[in-house]
Parts: C-alpha cells; structure tokens; sequence
C-alpha cells in the first residue's frame, strides 16, 4: 500500500541562496496552521536540521542516495508520508552539484523542486537563471521559484512579473537582517545560539505569506517498502554520550539506531559535568571543542574519568571535534592553547581554510560505515594509524583512524544506519 503526502523539495543554483531558512519559514508556517511537518536534509549537516527542527517541531533527518542509500531513503520517506501532514526537504549545495544530487533525489521520488534564487541586483536576470534551473533537465518537477534577497516589494513584484508563465511564483524574502540566521566557519550557528529565533521565523513566515504563499503543495504517492530489521544488539548497554556545546554534531539516525539497538543512551556534558554517568561505552561526537579551550582544559576530573574509562578497556567512539578532544593540546584559530585529555598522542591546530571535505567509508569487517568529514583543523601526532577511511570522490582525503584500546577515534562522522552489525561492535564491551 502506497502512502500520499503533500512534499516539497527547497533548492538553489548554489550554496549560501537562502535554502534554510525559506525552509525553515515554510516548515514554520505550515506548523502554525495545525499541521504535521516533518523536514529532512539532503546531505550530511549537522547545523541546519537543529534550525529545521525548531522550525517544525520535529527529528530532522538524513536523505542522501550515497551515505544513507536509496533503500533507507525510501523507508524513511515512506513511513514519514504515512504519518505526516507535510514532508519538506532542503536539498545540498546548488541543484545539479555533486553524484548523487540534489535533482536525482528529486526525480527518483518524483518530488516538486521549490527553487530558492539570491536576487539581490537582479531584474530581468532572475528569469533567465529560473528558465535555466526548470529547463536544465527536462524530467524534474517544479513548483515553482522564490526570490530571496528582495530590495522591497516593488522588487519582488517586478521578479514576479519577468518569469514567463510555464514558471510559477513562489514568493519573496525581502532582504532583512532580522530574518538572518548567523554563519560561522562550518556553516550556520547552533539554534541555541540564536536566542531569537522564533521572532525571525515568524517574520520570515510572514513575509512569504504576504508575496503570495496561499496553497499547499502537491501530493506525491510513496510507494510501500519493508523496514529495516534492526536486531537488539545491544540490549543493556549503557553508552555515555557527550551532548553540550562543545559536542553537539550527531545525526538523529545515529541516536535511533543505537537507542533501537537496546541501547541505554545517557547523556553528559565534558563542559561542566565532573564524572563520567556509569557506562558501559563512550560516545564522543564532533562540535565546536575549539569554542570552549578554556572549560574543556579546566574540567580535569573529567578528563581523568574519561583517560580511566579507556584504561579499563572500555569502548569509545571519538568523531572529529570528539578526537580533537582525546588529543594533548588543541589551539583555535587565534593562536590560542590549551589541554585536552592526552589520551591519544598529538596536536592540532584549527585553521581558516577548510582542509578536508568529502564522503567517506570507513572499513570494518561487520560492514563498512559510511559517512562524512568536514573540518578546518589538522592534526600533528606520534601514533600511527590502525586503519583508514575511503574518500568518496576526486578531491575528498582519506581520513586516518586511530584506535587504543576498544578506543577509535577519526576525522569521520559516522553514519550508523549504514551499518548496524559494525555499529554494534564499535560499542559493544
């Protein structure tokens, strides 16, 4: 049995056009009407979904036909189109960039592409790029373009009038600081640092609302598919995860699976707690390690905790920012030092320019675990590797993986659901 849902899929000719947050206005919008939006990203990230989340009031999930596969992809959109009143999808970077993109998940489902156009210094400019967007490739769908960045009305309308009647219009953003969102260096600001995001959602909500949002958008039919079996693996296994401000990059799939797996997550913060919870294993994601030198280096006792629970031969997950952390010393941007745990060899320095970015796999022999790096820091260490990943591409960079004991610490932000059986064996004592 097939299930129908209203969906929409929100793209751009690149990145940095706007996607999340006339994502984030719609998710807003629909959800203020009474209605279930559920919201995935294409793509791995760890930023928009928590604004996304806000946003619609609900989990926001991975799509991607590499890293969570085509099978995966359709349960999940399955199983959300039953249960959902909406589903929206921000897609990744521009429409046709990457293998798989953007628009092979939009024609693989058959989903409409809403497409988000900078305007800013645009007039009869801005139907030339929609022309190009709809016509590109003659097998996709679209609802239609909405102009973000617009000087005023008068502007909006003037966008509005250019398009030719084969390209719907959408709506506008008018340029607005107080619908901004913030960036940093890995992309948008965590949500909770946005301490008025309601009232820039709800303006944003409002502004597309007023340029002409009025409908729904069109239903598409997902067709039935089997879930996936997830075995109790890890049934009584307390796993610690580090969840504060300074590790804060996880996927809600990861927590899913692991939590389906039998696991007992407990949360802890290495930013102001002392002790470790009682756990069986550690999980250490990836964040902003580097914004918080000083409290990372003065929380000795958990630093201690954490070096004991590795002696004991117990099992730690370390991803990214997690791995920075086990490092002796870690040393921001600006120059600025300090002590991490020592568990593991070495140093490493943050950067201003990004030094690696690509898809990865790691290998196991319970099943290679796919998944992403993203990170403007290097390391400098002693310890030689036990393993490393595979860059998926031409210009993305193995990663290297370390390992101490039931320790594994890398670069790489692992996936989980793309592997359950080695997920499993990661944490299992």
């Amino acid at each position: 049995m097939s299930c129908h849902c209203p969906a929409l899929l929100v793209t751009a000719p690149a990145s940095g056009q706007g996607k999340t947050t006339v994502t984030a206005a719609l998710a807003y919008h629909y959800r203020q009407q009474g209605l279930d939006v559920r919201v995935f990203k294409t793509g791995p990230d760890f930023l928009d979904p928590k604004i996304l989340q806000f946003a619609s009031g609900n989990p926001v999930y991975q799509l991607d036909l590499w890293m969570v596969g085509e099978e995966q992809s359709k349960q999940l959109l399955y199983k959300t189109a039953c249960e959902a009143d909406l589903i929206l999808i921000e897609g990744v970077m521009g429409l046709f960039d990457g293998s798989p993109s953007t628009a092979d998940l939009a024609r693989l489902f058959n989903i409409p592409i809403l497409a988000v156009i900078d305007a800013a210094g645009m007039a009869g400019t801005f139907a030339a790029v929609a022309h190009g967007l709809t016509s590109y490739q003659g097998d996709l769908q679209f609802a239609g373009v909405l102009a973000n960045n617009t000087g005023s009305s008068n502007h909006a309308s003037m966008l509005c009038n250019s398009l030719p009647a084969t390209i719907p219009w959408y709506g506008a953003l008018n340029r607005d600081e107080h619908i901004s969102l913030g960036h940093r260096h890995l992309g948008l600001l965590q949500v909770d640092e946005i301490t008025d995001i309601d009232e820039r959602l709800q303006r944003a909500s409002q502004m597309l609302k007023d340029s002409g949002l009025d409908k729904m958008p069109d239903e598409v039919c997902f067709a039935e598919i089997p879930m996936q079996n997830i075995e109790p693996l890890l049934k009584g296994i307390r796993i610690g995860m580090a969840r504060d401000s300074a590790f804060s990059f996880y996927y809600q799939a990861n927590i899913d699976l692991l939590t389906q797996m039998g696991a007992d997550i407990i949360y802890f913060s290495p930013v102001a707690d002392t002790q470790l919870p009682d756990v069986d294993s550690l999980y250490l994601p990836g964040g902003y390690p580097e914004h918080h030198l000083e409290a990372l280096e003065n929380n000795i006792a958990m630093k201690q905790a954490i070096d004991r629970h590795v002696s004991e031969n117990k099992p730690l997950v370390a991803e990214c920012g997690g791995l920075l952390y086990l490092l002796e010393s870690l040393t921001d941007a600006e120059g600025h030092r300090a002590q991490m745990t020592g568990i593991l060899p070495g140093h490493a320095q943050l950067h201003k320019k990004l030094v690696n970015l690509s898809m990865q796999s790691m290998p196991h022999e319970q099943g290679n675990i796919r998944g992403h790096s993203f990170h403007y820091s290097s390391m400098d260490t002693s310890l030689s590797p036990a393993l490393s990943t595979e860059a998926r591409g031409k210009f993305g960079k193995a990663e290297a993986i370390y390992s101490r004991n039931k320790l594994i610490a890398s670069y790489m932000h692992l996936y989980m659901p793309s592997s359950p059986l080695a997920t499993a064996a990661l944490f299992t004592p």
